[in-house]
């Protein structure tokens, strides 16, 4: 799976369609799924709108997802489940509104949107699902969903407390837990599906300009803290190169240059994935012959086998000394971070860890939650976070 991201208004969507298209000319079935409310995918393919898996021509296939549609069928369930209690004498204390009244829950529909991608994603009927996420912000809080919901279900009802209840004297509770674990395990094989690097990736695209360069930086910064794995970073719109004189000619050229210099700036901030230029076109991006051409431009994205940071997560390793004497050092990879902007909390066995106006709780491994925190700091790329072992809880 492979998700496109980034500045809205950069072509994530044109540089969507046209990628799959390139991997569908190789024989490969390929989905490419819109998970933005604000739906253009239709548009760009030049086919009509429609809702669920339709063909969209040349071995690709297309879904729309409707993440209001999903939550009122979800609802649609629960107001059954409901309705059954209305002939029971508390029956009149349930006021649920009818799933067509939903204006949506925020988290909730972003979480169900990402589950059904999942699901068409493990269904094993293409090749590659490519995902044409929101713009910049909004795709990044849709994306950490999973991972933010599923760790305060977790926090709430903790799994030694639910197995507690499920061995309890009341078989309803056993019930409760079942079905609490199950909407868990759904919500963690959604998570790590998009946090396992063997099976997802990203690509970034921005604009070739100073805003552009700008957003990049804070959108890899918030990729690696939600454990999205890069492949590589687009700049597009590039305006061609051509001969020519007079006032038009030159302002383009110029405006060619001040873009290939803020190429070359990208190109020297990330080098851990390809940086790749993308010039305009002289026509609009628009149905399968337009989007060939451009998966011709493209058609090292195509291929991703090569490209991906590489890089883990989350390492931990025992720094010096023995026992109670000893240091341990967890590196995060924060490739990009503002250093004033980090953040860092204890909250029982995790981390939370904050950067450019985001935050991740990390789960810390099993040696380091007997240990504190003695102190941390940044390199650029790495938060470095030292731990020596609590005396009071340390075994002897």
């Amino acid at each position: 799976m492979r998700v496109f991201f980034g500045k809205g208004g950069a072509g994530k969507t044109t540089l969507a369609a046209a990628t799959a298209l390139g991997i569908a000319r190789t024989g490969a079935p390929v989905l490419i799924a819109s998970i933005d409310q604000a739906h253009s995918l239709s548009g760009v393919l030049d086919v009509a709108p429609g809702e669920g898996v339709r063909s969209a021509g040349d071995g690709v296939d297309l879904i729309e997802v409707d993440s209001l549609a999903l939550l009122e069928q979800r609802f649609a369930s629960l107001a059954s489940l409901a309705s059954i209690a209305a002939g029971h004498e508390h029956g009149d204390r349930f006021a649920l509104p009818a799933p067509e009244e939903l204006t949506g829950l925020p988290g909730v529909e972003e979480l169900l949107a990402l589950s059904e991608v999942a699901r068409l994603a493990d269904s094993g009927r293409w090749h590659t699902v490519i995902v044409d996420a929101p713009a910049s912000a909004d795709a990044v809080r849709m994306l950490a969903a999973p991972r933010t919901i599923s760790d305060y279900m977790d926090r709430i009802w903790p799994q030694h407390s639910r197995v507690e209840a499920a061995i309890g004297p009341d078989p309803r509770l056993t019930v409760v837990v079942a079905l609490f674990d199950r909407i868990l395990s759904g919500i963690g094989a959604t998570r790590d599906l998009f946090e396992n690097p063997d099976r997802t990736t990203a690509v970034l695209v921005s604009t070739p300009d100073r805003a552009g360069r700008a957003e990049m930086v804070r959108l890899r910064s918030w990729a690696a803290l939600i454990g999205l794995t890069l492949e590589a970073v687009v700049a597009n719109g590039i305006v061609p190169a051509f001969d020519g004189d007079g006032p038009a000619a030159g302002w383009l050229a110029r405006r060619r240059a001040d873009q290939l210099a803020v190429l070359d700036e990208m190109t020297s901030i990330v080098t851990e994935v390809p940086v790749v230029g993308c010039e305009q076109r002289d026509e609009e991006p628009v149905g399968w012959a337009s989007l060939g051409d451009l998966a011709t431009d493209i058609r090292d994205l195509c291929d991703p086998a090569t490209l991906r940071d590489g890089v883990e997560r989350v390492r931990v390793q025992h720094e010096s000394g023995t026992g109670v004497d000893a240091v341990y050092a967890m590196r995060m990879y924060l490739p990009l971070a503002d250093p004033a902007s980090l953040t860092l909390g204890r909250v029982d066995d995790h981390l939370v860890v904050g950067a450019d106006g985001i935050r991740r709780r990390v789960h810390l491994a099993s040696v380091l939650r007997r240990c504190t925190v003695s102190d941390a700091e940044f390199d650029g790329t790495d938060l470095l976070v030292r731990f020596v072992p609590d005396p009071a809880v340390w075994p002897q």
